[in-house]
């Protein structure tokens, strides 16, 4: 048995950490259940690029995706702990009539003949994700290793439990909307490159993007929709490394050291933050279905759910 606890959290990737920050600096007892570690969640495969991608409600996202932003923005600014840094690059194909209201809270950008110039977080997720764990630690909570089977194991320990499951809440809302999206990376050492490149189709499960991170240089990718497999595909991991030394030579010649994949949580009707009521007067406060960019939205979800805890 753990420690007694205002809050449960259930899932300790991205959105449940950040989550469980937020409540725990407000000063409520938190605690986390996580099965794996959050080197072992999808959070840590992301490519770590601020952008909104492939989420909705976009009448929502936008705000949330500029809370999350100006978080960023000054976590840059602190420490490389954090994993946070500003990096400029170019978001291929795009232009920012194309994009929603939110794009006015874009810093640093113009029009250029390949796209969007723009300077955005880049995160190191399995940094960052360490960086969570331990403000959580120092403003009181608690991350345990604990493989939920059913939300009413939480009730039984705590007033409020927030789910923040990911593909997870498929079964255990159960919610048949929540659909993988798998994306498989490249990783290589870095030939030289400092800029970051994306050009997504969204009609299209085959994306193209390189990132510098402090590991190397992450080649992508892909976003299958209803695939679930989590082993690298040795002809996928070859298209990426060609459609990214297209756009760069000198990528073609870089030497694997990784692959990687993830399985995007995406839900047919975007993503859920809502309260539902628990059997014995308990709270449910579901935080789940981030799709491609959980990464982007995480702190603008995190408070909309800390809210509704009350």
């Amino acid at each position: 048995m753990g420690a007694v606890a205002d809050v449960i959290v259930v899932g300790g990737g991205v959105s449940g950490l950040t989550t469980a920050l937020l409540l725990a600096e407000r000063g409520l007892r938190v605690r986390v259940w996580s099965g794996d570690p959050a080197s072992a969640t999808t959070s840590a495969v992301a490519g770590g690029l601020w952008w909104p991608y492939r989420i909705e409600p976009e009448a929502l996202v936008g705000d949330w995706s500029l809370e999350t932003l100006r978080v960023y923005v000054e976590l840059a600014a602190e420490t490389a702990e954090t994993g946070v840094r500003m990096v400029t690059g170019v978001h291929g194909g795009e232009r920012l009539s194309a994009l929603g209201p939110w794009a006015r809270g874009l810093r640093d950008v113009s029009e250029v003949a390949e796209g969007l110039r723009v300077t955005v977080p880049l995160i190191d997720m399995p940094t960052h994700l360490r960086w969570l764990e331990e403000q959580l630690s120092a403003a009181g909570g608690v991350v345990e290793r604990r493989t939920v089977r059913g939300f009413a194991e939480a009730a039984a320990e705590a007033r409020v439990v927030v789910n923040c499951t990911g593909l997870g809440a498929r079964e255990l809302v159960p919610d048949p909307g929540v659909r993988p999206v798998r994306g498989q990376l490249v990783v290589v050492e870095n030939p030289g490159v400092d800029e970051w490149f994306v050009e997504a189709d969204p009609a299209s499960s085959a994306t193209t993007y390189f990132i510098p991170q402090p590991g190397g240089l992450v080649l992508g990718g892909t976003a299958e929709t209803d695939d679930a497999r989590t082993e690298p595909d040795t002809r996928t991991a070859q298209e990426i490394v060609a459609r990214c030394s297209r756009i760069r030579p000198e990528i073609a010649g870089a030497r694997v050291i990784g692959h990687r994949v993830g399985l995007r949580p995406a839900r047919d009707a975007g993503v859920r933050i809502e309260a539902d009521e628990l059997p014995g007067g308990g709270l449910l406060v579901h935080n789940y279905g981030h799709g491609g960019a959980g990464v982007t939205v995480a702190r603008g979800c995190a408070r909309a759910a800390a809210q509704l805890v009350g």
